[in-house]
């Protein structure tokens, strides 16, 4: 890692070489963050899939006996939930590649492309399918049979939702604090963890309409109802679905860190004693763990370059130290003497 200082005290300039120790600590916690954060991540993934394959299965099953529209739609659901868990698993094998010369930051971006995919396929797959399914229902009514097997499907299928959601809860609750939910999920930085939450959200009401769909629809003698109830999992699939899209769009444009992760550096960078005053404190997310800082601060002219170099390091620790997310650090500085036409230094 290279440092180059002007100190500008003085009509001299100092150059210093800064290697070893502070590249090793620059690697090591991100990576202790990175293995926790995606092992809750992948825990409720595989939770997701596997709950909404066995729900897949036994709603088609439901449907051919009892030609059910709304359950054919919540088939069609689960299948394409299983389908996003996938694609969900694609984008954090893909994410957890080592940066490289094109891509010097990593590939932590790689997730939030697939998680925006997922939400597209939502959209269209869930969604979509799901109201023209029930459209065709409400125009071409099916004979009712008997809703036995949709009533036991239904119950199975919510105890299989109920465990998935359980388990994305908890991994959703590792990033909470003592957040609100709604603020969490508004500034989460890991889509696997909120899409999947959605998702699971987005099915156990899903379960609720068919139910109320199916149960009407045999209590009134309208087969019609049950479309209807297709026609209301599509539009909350498709809800979802556009703010998974809009949260996705904004991670892959480049969102800065919490006001809170902002704020705290700026107050750690401000209590050292050989920083003068603070311009600016920039960041971007570029994965869930992978947080870029850039500083603009100001450091006492009257410190010699070692200090100046030594107040670096112990930023740079202090920094990772309370955010373990933080995988890259850099630091321009100017004193005061700078400001009278002198360039600014650059610190990384």
């Amino acid at each position: 890692m290279s440092l180059s200082l002007h100190h500008l005290n003085s009509s001299a300039s100092v150059n210093v070489e800064a290697t070893g120790v502070r590249t090793k600590r620059a690697i090591a916690a991100p990576d202790r963050y990175d293995r926790q954060m995606a092992a809750e991540s992948k825990k409720a993934v595989y939770a997701a899939i596997i709950g909404n394959l066995g729900i897949a299965v036994t709603k088609f099953i439901a449907a051919g006996f009892t030609g059910s529209s709304a359950m054919l739609t919540e088939g069609i659901h689960s299948l394409v939930d299983t389908g996003n868990g996938g694609l969900l698993l694609i984008g954090l094998k893909k994410s957890e590649k080592p940066a490289d010369d094109l891509h010097p930051f990593g590939y932590g971006k790689e997730l939030y492309f697939w998680a925006l995919i997922v939400a597209v396929v939502i959209f269209a797959g869930g969604g979509g399918i799901s109201i023209y399914e029930g459209i065709a229902h409400v125009r071409h009514p099916a004979e009712l049979h008997d809703p036995t097997w949709n009533y036991w499907v239904l119950g199975i299928a919510m105890l299989f939702e109920t465990f998935s959601i359980t388990v994305a809860w908890k991994a959703f609750l590792v990033s909470k604090g003592q957040r609100s939910t709604w603020t969490v999920i508004r500034t989460s930085k890991d889509p696997t963890t909120f899409t999947v939450l959605f998702e699971d959200a987005a099915a156990m009401l899903g379960l609720i309409f068919a139910f109320i769909g199916i149960f009407l629809a045999h209590y009134l003698d309208d087969p019609r109802l049950d479309g209807m109830a297709s026609i209301a999992i599509g539009v909350l699939l498709a809800s979802v679905a556009v703010f998974l899209v809009y949260e996705s769009k904004g991670l892959l444009v480049g969102e800065s860190a919490d006001p809170e992760t902002v704020a705290s550096i700026r107050s750690l960078v401000g209590a050292d004693p050989a920083v003068e005053t603070i311009h600016r404190v920039l960041t971007m997310h570029f994965g869930p763990a992978a947080v870029l800082v850039t500083l603009d601060a100001r450091f006492h002219p009257h410190l010699p370059a070692a200090e100046v170099i030594a107040a670096v390091d112990r930023l740079e620790s202090a920094i990772r130290a309370r955010h373990p997310e933080v995988s890259h650090v850099f630091i321009e500085s100017a004193s005061m003497a700078a400001t009278a036409g002198s360039s600014p230094a650059s610190h990384a």
